[in-house]
């Protein structure tokens, strides 16, 4: 099936990129369901983890088809330091200092379920974190810029970092990616509070997600904020965890017709939900070159 395709800083990806759901399962089992998508035409992936990253390269070297793109992931924490330690071993601080100061109280028990309130990060702490080159390029060598182009930049430390004022922090990511030949894509998760100020960044395109069961802290702003985003928008979880398989077709009109996003990245756990997924697109045009209207 021909999927609708778009443009992204001047690379021809399809509008519904795919992302392998069994991140636990073998190496095979993920190839064997990648490998199936693209016997169905797919030829873009989500890469979240090494064992998705071992099955793209297989099967890029198996068929030869140089068109297979994919669309690989790297967490804020992998180039980010405190006192020389990677940020990730600060976590339960940087979640307590965004859930005092940040969220408003009455989201606070919806977007951290398990929260209770610890130590906060002093000011000078937020000032005194550290882009780790270092460990940051060693993260960044595990993907080949042939046939992984794309690298999402971001994760929960994304909007946690952006929260914390220190989005310098994310263009010095932004820059040595770039440096490198890659092409990067803000990777959030709440629309309302991530999109403006992350806007500024030099990001191809900004991937949050997006579906009709979110509410993005606040649904109808977000969507009124995603219909006025002039860059590329990228929904994350389309069909809300699968829960809106069955009516695909009316997600992805709700995205890409009502919403005008660019792409989105669609989890897929069986050959049947790839067809749904393939049934849901019917309708959708392709999108060359970006316009947003």
């Amino acid at each position: 099936m021909h999927l609708p395709i778009a443009i992204l800083e001047k690379k021809r990806i399809q509008r519904v990129i795919f992302s392998i759901r069994p991140a636990s399962s073998s190496v095979q089992t993920i190839y064997s369901l990648m490998e199936k998508a693209y016997e169905m035409g797919a030829y873009c992936f989500s890469l979240p983890t090494a064992k998705h990253l071992e099955s793209f390269k297989t099967l890029r070297e198996s068929t030869g088809d140089e068109t297979l793109t994919g669309f690989g992931y790297l967490g804020m924490e992998s180039g980010i330091s405190l006192t020389g330690k990677p940020l990730h071993q600060f976590e339960s601080k940087v979640v307590s200092t965004i859930a005092r100061n940040i969220i408003p109280s009455e989201l606070v028990n919806k977007l951290f379920p398990a929260f209770s309130v610890g130590d906060v990060l002093t000011q000078k702490e937020i000032d005194r974190m550290m882009f780790d080159s270092s460990r940051f390029n060693q993260n960044l060598s595990l993907f080949p810029l042939q046939g992984v182009p794309f690298l999402m930049i971001g994760g929960k430390y994304g909007d946690w970092l952006l929260g914390l004022g220190r989005s310098d922090l994310l263009k010095e990511m932004v820059s040595e990616t770039r440096g490198k030949g890659f092409i990067p894509i803000f990777s959030g998760q709440w629309a309302t509070f991530t999109l403006p100020k992350a806007k500024p960044l030099e990001m191809a395109g900004y991937a949050i997600p997006v579906n009709k069961s979110k509410s993005l802290f606040d649904f109808t702003q977000a969507c009124n904020i995603i219909k006025k985003f002039d860059k590329p928008v990228i929904s994350l979880d389309p069909l809300a965890g699968g829960a809106l398989l069955k009516e695909s077709g009316e997600a992805f009109s709700f995205l890409f017709n009502e919403l005008k996003i660019h792409s989105a990245i669609a989890e897929i756990n069986s050959e049947d939900e790839m067809s749904s997924v393939l049934g849901g697109l019917e309708n959708i045009p392709s999108l060359i070159p970006f316009h947003k209207t």
